[in-house]
C-alpha cells in the first residue's frame, strides 16, 4: 500500500469531486493519507477530514505564509485538534522567504511556538521551508532537536542541499519526496534521493500541487505517487515495491501508527 504523507485535499481545487475521489483512493492502493492544515480554515477541514475517513489523518498547523494571523487563542485551539488521536503532526510549519507574507521574526516566533507545542504534544512536526534554508535548520536545531517531547519530524517537498539532508536525517528527521523529483531538471533532490538512506524518506503528493510527470502542471493526487515511487526506485536501483513497502513503513513510524 501507498502513503501520502502530504496532502490537502481540502484545497478548493477538489471541490467538485473531493468525496468521489477520496472514497475511491483504498481500492486504487492508498492505504493512508496525512491531510495538513495550512491555515486555521485548512486546520479545521483537515480535522474535519480525518474524522470523516478511516484512512485519512491530520496534521494541525499554521503555514508561515500565515503566521501573522497567530495569536493565544489559535494556539489553544490548534492544541485541542492535536489532542484527537488521529491529529498526528504539528504541520505545517516553517518559513517562507520566497513569498514572504509576513516579516521574518513574526515567522520564526511562530515557527518556534508551534514546535514548542508539538514537544509539548510528543508529536512529529511537518516543515515547510523555501529560500530559508540556514535560518529554518538553525531554528529546528535550536528549538526541537533532541528536546525533551522530541517526536521527530519530516522536512516536506524537500529542496536543499545534499549535505544539509544528510544533517536533518542526522537529527532525526525524514526527508519528504514528492513528484518534482520526475522533472528532468531536478538534478540536486534526484542527488538528495539518491545519496539518504531509503529508510529516511517519505513519499508526499503536497496535492494538489506538484504533480509528477507526465501530469506536471495538472491538478495532482494521491493516485500518482507511483511514479514518485519509481523514480526513486529507478535513482536508487532497486525495484519499486521495495519503495513502496519502505516508504510505507517510513511514514507509519514517522507518524507513530
Amino acid at each position: 500500500m501507498i502513503f501520502d504523507a502530504h496532502a490537502h485535499y481540502d484545497d478548493e481545487a477538489f471541490d467538485i469531486d473531493r468525496e468521489t475521489l477520496l472514497e475511491g483512493l483504498p481500492g486504487q492502493g492508498i492505504g493512508a493519507v496525512v491531510n495538513v492544515g495550512a491555515s486555521m480554515r485548512g486546520a479545521e477541514e483537515s480535522w474535519r477530514l480525518m474524522q470523516k475517513y478511516d484512512f485519512v489523518y491530520g496534521a494541525i498547523g499554521i503555514h508561515p505564509d500565515h503566521a501573522g494571523e497567530m495569536d493565544e487563542e489559535k494556539m489553544q485551539r490548534l492544541r485541542e485538534m492535536l489532542a484527537h488521536p488521529k491529529a498526528v503532526a504539528v504541520g505545517e510549519i516553517g518559513l517562507d522567504y520566497y513569498w514572504d507574507k509576513e516579516s521574518h521574526e513574526i515567522q520564526k516566533k511562530w515557527f518556534a511556538a508551534q514546535m514548542e507545542l508539538a514537544l509539548e504534544m510528543e508529536k512529529p512536526i511537518i516543515v515547510h521551508s523555501r529560500d530559508a534554508a540556514k535560518d529554518t535548520f538553525d531554528c529546528m536545531k535550536e528549538v526541537h532537536a533532541a528536546k525533551p517531547g522530541f517526536a521527530g519530524g519530516v522536512i516536506h517537498c524537500y529542496s536543499g542541499s545534499v549535505e544539509m539532508a544528510r544533517e536533518y536525517v542526522k537529527l532525526g528527521y525524514y526527508i519528504g519526496i514528492g513528484g518534482v523529483v520526475t522533472f528532468k531538471n531536478a538534478r540536486v533532490l534526484k542527488e538528495v534521493a539518491a545519496d539518504i538512506p531509503l529508510e529516511r524518506i517519505v513519499t508526499e503528493t503536497d496535492c494538489p500541487y506538484l504533480a509528477p510527470v507526465p501530469y506536471r502542471g495538472k491538478r495532482n493526487c494521491s493516485l500518482y505517487i507511483p511514479y514518485v515511487i519509481e523514480e526513486i526506485a529507478q535513482i536508487k536501483g532497486v525495484t519499486p515495491a521495495e519503495v513502496e513497502q519502505a516508504t510505507w513503513e517510513n511514514a507509519q513510524k514517522l507518524y507513530r501508527l
